[in-house]
């Protein structure tokens, strides 16, 4: 089973001119096949986020006219537009608005839905999409729209723009990427005023963007970040939002766009694993974006040296929005037109610098979260999440039913590169039930190709073992689809389980269900409103690695010694020496600590002879 929403990484697709020519002259010709004799070009099939998709098809015409003059296209631009102003442009207030904050204001707005009170709830984002389809065939407009009728646009998009920002509550779901493309509008929307009026809307827009979304930042793994329906990230739309601001760079040229967009690109290039793949968000957690995140990916890897290009994309979406029959939407178009204007080329090799929270080598990575426990553990193709036992997640010591993996106080992080191999040191304190401080220290080291993980603690009661991991996902060399099983091997004993009991709050791996689908599932909303992080805090067990101590370890500790990326046996030896805790393997020989006079853990790393 194939997760439907991360296919091939979005630098694969084609960037040259002649493509995206390509992909226009499609939309030209389903365009014109498409129009009706009132000038709509909607897809036949629309009937939710509908209020700027017509108005989204006649942007791409332009910019297709702009770039080929095809005498075909000012007739079907000009009566496409038509319709825009006349049929699509709403001055009542839609029955059971509640984000209102002037009534009968007579402002126009796009709908969500077109039948009066029908879901008004995302008349705010259309109104934002709709601004950024009339600012963007402003800009392509030139020669192609009368003097009339442009005015008009112009008159409308200065109304939208007025409704977003003076007639309702600005940014009412608390999605940072809603909130930032208004800021976009108004910065693209000001360069078609006169001057006195576009510079206070010019001023407008700045303000907004520092009072209510960058004043509201959310902070995860060491970055502040736009929150996105009251989370800090979502790997749906995250994405979208770094393109926003890698727009609102390129037409105001205000550095906070660049600084704020350079911290986000750094955060998701620490998430992302190599192969591209990632998980989680407050609003959906494996649905990715496509075209809608080219830009920002594409103009924010060149500015921070980093192949963000790997992000597995929605190739279903791999140019424009498009319906299940592959018709044509005009959602999203100013993204297209935008992704074709900017000419940065993609930055295609991994970032040379260490990162906090992620580990990479070669087809290797860890992704780490807030409290330096693996997010996504990938080796050889497959994705590991962590498990849950007992409605606790993440990777760690495991005694009496506890996971020792939750910082009580603060998590101390080393790097090393070293004789071809790249590793990372994580030591945190912990408390267990029976309220004794102990010290875990993770040693995760990798050649490229393999990762060994060696986590040592204070002896511990009963019958420990280190919880490893849930096997999740695989590539199958073009797509990523569902496993339960991954290539991993224990100096201890390994064991897969699976949970007994059944119901939503277990996931077995083996079972068709997804991450996504199970998140939702225990969410406390609807589907495409809950949180599935929240809903998947919820779980109670799920498949999960579960190794056992290795024989050969020091009397006072417990040391668990995991490698993944290979089924074949490892002997792993752990010894106090003079320098430390000393870890061999036959790749390698790490010795931990001792701690420097600061207290900071130390982390020496030498490959094995003939290794």
């Amino acid at each position: 089973m194939h997760l439907l929403h991360q296919r091939a990484p979005l630098h694969d697709l084609p960037d040259t001119p002649e493509a995206y020519d390509a992909v226009l002259a499609d939309v030209v010709e389903q365009a014109l096949a498409r129009l009706t004799p009132e000038g709509n070009l909607e897809h036949p099939d629309c009937d939710d986020d509908i209020g700027d998709t017509s108005l989204g098809i006649t942007a791409l015409l332009a910019l297709a006219w702009q770039r080929g003059k095809d005498p075909r296209l000012p007739e079907a631009v000009h009566r496409s537009l038509a319709f825009h102003l006349r049929e699509r442009v709403y001055r009542e207030d839609n029955p059971g608005y509640p984000n209102r904050t002037v009534r009968d204001s007579g402002l126009p707005y796009a709908r969500y839905v077109l039948a009066p009170g029908a879901h008004p709830i995302g008349d705010w984002p259309s109104t934002v999409w709709a601004l950024l389809q009339a600012v963007t065939l402003l800009d392509t407009a030139d020669g192609l729209v009368p003097d009339d009728q442009r005015a008009e646009l112009l008159e409308v998009a200065r109304g939208y723009w007025s409704w977003l920002t003076e007639a309702t509550f600005f940014n009412p779901q608390e999605a940072g990427n809603q909130a930032i493309g208004c800021v976009v509008g108004g910065l693209m929307l000001a360069r078609h005023l006169a001057p006195e009026e576009g510079e206070r809307v010019r001023a407008r827009a700045l303000a907004l963007y520092d009072g209510k979304i960058r004043a509201h930042r959310v902070a995860d793994r060491g970055a502040l970040l736009p929150p996105e329906h009251g989370g800090a990230y979502d790997n749906n739309y995250g994405p979208i939002s770094l393109s926003f601001l890698a727009q609102a760079h390129r037409i105001s040229g205000e550095d906070v766009f660049a600084e704020d967009g350079e911290a986000l690109a750094r955060y998701l290039d620490a998430r992302l694993t190599n192969g591209g793949f990632d998980n989680g968000g407050p609003r959906y957690s494996e649905q990715h974006s496509a075209f809608e995140s080219v830009l920002g990916l594409r103009y924010f890897g060149a500015r921070i040296g980093s192949d963000l290009g790997r992000y597995r994309g929605d190739s279903r979406w791999a140019r424009h929005a498009v319906k299940p029959d592959g018709g044509v939407d005009g959602h999203f178009a100013w993204m297209l037109v935008w992704q074709i204007q900017d000419t940065t080329p993609w930055h295609r090799e991994p970032s040379t610098g260490t990162a906090r929270h992620q580990l990479r080598a070669g087809t290797v990575s860890v992704a780490f979260d807030d409290r330096m426990t693996p997010a996504v553990i990938e080796a050889a193709g497959t994705y590991l999440l962590p498990a849950a036992v007992d409605r606790q997640h993440g990777f760690g010591p495991v005694t009496d039913g506890f996971l020792l993996c939750r910082p009580m106080g603060e998590v101390r992080v080393r790097d090393v590169r070293a004789d071809g191999l790249t590793a990372k040191l994580v030591t945190k304190p912990v408390v267990g039930r029976d309220h004794v401080l102990r010290h875990v220290r993770s040693l995760y080291v990798t050649d490229g190709s393999t990762l060994w993980t060696t986590v040592a603690v204070e002896r511990l009661d009963g019958s420990p073992y280190l919880l490893a991991g849930l096997p999740y996902a695989e590539d199958d060399g073009d797509r990523v689809r569902r496993t339960a099983h991954a290539p991993v091997s224990s100096a201890g004993t390994l064991r897969l389980t699976h949970p007994e009991a059944t119901g939503a709050d277990h996931f077995d791996t083996r079972a068709a269900l997804t991450q996504e689908q199970a998140a939702f599932a225990l969410a406390e909303d609807p589907r495409g409103y809950g949180n599935p992080d929240q809903g998947w805090a919820h779980l109670v067990r799920s498949s999960a690695l579960e190794a056992g101590p290795i024989a050969d370890a020091p009397d006072d500790l417990h040391v668990f010694a995991v490698r993944y990326g290979t089924e074949e046996p490892s002997g792993v030896r752990a010894a106090w020496t003079p320098d430390g805790l000393t870890v061999t393997t036959d790749a390698f020989t790490a010795v931990l600590g001792p701690d420097d006079a600061h207290a900071e853990p130390q982390l020496t790393l030498r490959a094995a002879v003939g290794s």
